[in-house]
């Protein structure tokens, strides 16, 4: 399976448990024991030092870590991990563009950790790798970029905070409207009051996406090494109708739209309103638009109520696009004086009487042609130059990994009230769901044997 290194040779080599993959359970504590021991502390990097990079999964999302990496002084990309040729090949041709150097082309991202020159890695790979690569990257003493959403399941979302204590590196997820500048000061006047007191956050996406029709198991292209693309997932045959983009509606590897598309607002309402962790959750929805393989809800409604007597809700219509107010994706934040409309770097602020009071536009031209930011990647290219910045002299993160991983699990929460039918009731302390172990077997998910993440 192309470059793929076998599980039985990984192991005497000690490279997988030195990066905190346990595979079996009478390993487990050597691996927890070397890969403690085994962490340097982070190279230093001076002012004039290149800041060494790969980016991993550049099938979609990560041509534009490439973009604006590329694009940040003092960085270079050093390896392009993906587990399908031809997005190497993309990947290394798209670094090209912008840095004279050529990257090395991987296909087992494990092999790039081994480079102790290596300082940092982003991940934009699907759903299931996202926590569990994080932490390896982490244990291989990585700083971290990952994608949103940072975890599959609540769990995941634990260990990957732990890992970030444990090997104290920078780790920052890509809800990176909270580096937009205008999205930043329409925050800040919702907190000094310029609604008064907001209490409800309301967010949105459509889309009009195709049906994925019934897949058929088929013999895996010679492209692709899907051992290693499904990873800690349980294994299952391949289908024609997977990869590369509908196992975002599948729960073995996916987390629906509510992950994909709603992280983005929801966390935004959740950053406006000042809350953490709800207390109780519930949603709505259904497979609706198409009889097929999707088995996440195409249109969906998630609401949650806090302990501080505000509430968040979020609707999903992936299969019509009839918008809101007007907009495709947004979020309108309520108080007792008025209300605030976020469009991504824009917002309109309306007194209680529906005047508008208040409007600031987005000033940079963004392209809606480009299809590797529905924002822009230029102003993507704030978020990483947050996090480069913060690597390289402590500037505070804009988005903390344990600040992004409350969105996350906020709408995990949504997914599981979905999945069991009703509503939860949650401990705002950690999230976790009270009463009901039922819906708390879902906080977490199985592994393929010897694949399951550990700090």
């Amino acid at each position: 399976m192309g470059n793929l290194i076998k599980r039985r040779d990984f192991i005497k080599r000690a490279g997988v448990a030195s990066l905190g993959l346990s595979f079996a359970s009478h390993i487990g504590s050597i691996a927890n024991a070397a890969a403690a021991a085994k962490v340097s502390a982070p190279r230093a990097i001076g002012p004039n030092d290149m800041l060494k990079v790969a980016v991993i999964g550049t099938n979609g999302r990560g041509l534009a870590h490439i973009e604006c990496l590329t694009n940040i002084p003092g960085v270079q990309i050093a390896y392009i991990c993906d587990v399908d040729d031809r997005a190497i090949a993309t990947g290394i041709k798209t670094t090209s563009k912008w840095q004279k150097s050529e990257p090395k082309g991987q296909k087992d991202f494990r092999k790039a950790l081994e480079d102790n020159s290596l300082d940092a890695v982003t991940i934009a790979t699907p759903d299931h790798w996202h926590a569990p690569m994080a932490i390896l990257a982490l244990s291989a003493g990585k700083h971290v970029y990952v994608e949103k959403p940072c975890s599959h399941n609540p769990h995941e979302g634990e260990l990957l905070i732990q890992a970030t204590r444990k090997y104290q590196r920078v780790v920052q997820m890509g809800n990176q409207r909270r580096s937009f500048p205008n999205m930043q000061q329409a925050v800040r006047e919702i907190h000094e009051g310029i609604i008064g007191r907001a209490y409800f956050g309301r967010a949105w996406y459509d889309n009009r996406r195709a049906s994925i029709g019934h897949g058929k198991e088929v013999p895996v292209p010679g492209w692709l090494d899907y051992d290693l693309w499904q990873g800690p997932a349980p294994r299952r045959p391949y289908r024609d109708n997977l990869i590369h983009y509908n196992w975002h509606w599948l729960w073995h590897w996916g987390t629906g739209e509510a992950l994909n598309n709603g992280t983005h607002e929801v966390d935004v309402c959740r950053w406006a309103l000042g809350v953490d962790r709800p207390i109780r959750v519930a949603s709505t929805g259904g497979r609706y638009q198409f009889d097929d393989d999707w088995e996440t809800p195409d249109t969906q409604v998630i609401g949650c109520d806090f302990a501080e007597k505000k509430s968040i809700s979020w609707e999903g219509r992936s299969c019509n696009d009839y918008p809101v107010d007007g907009l495709a994706r947004g979020a309108m934040v309520y108080g007792k004086e008025g209300a605030v409309l976020l469009d991504g770097n824009s917002y309109t602020v309306f007194d209680k009487n529906k005047k508008v009071v208040k409007k600031i536009k987005e000033q940079a031209v963004v392209d809606p042609t480009n299809i590797l930011s529905g924002t822009g990647v230029d102003l993507d290219r704030l978020h990483f130059q947050n996090f480069v910045r913060a690597i390289r002299n402590g500037e505070r993160l804009n988005s903390p990994i344990e600040e992004g991983n409350k969105s996350v699990t906020m709408l995990q929460l949504g997914n599981i009230a979905w999945r069991v039918g009703r509503e939860l009731h949650c401990d705002p302390a950690n999230g976790h769901i009270l009463k009901d172990s039922q819906a708390m077997k879902l906080w977490r998910r199985d592994y393929e044997r010897g694949w399951a993440p550990v700090v």
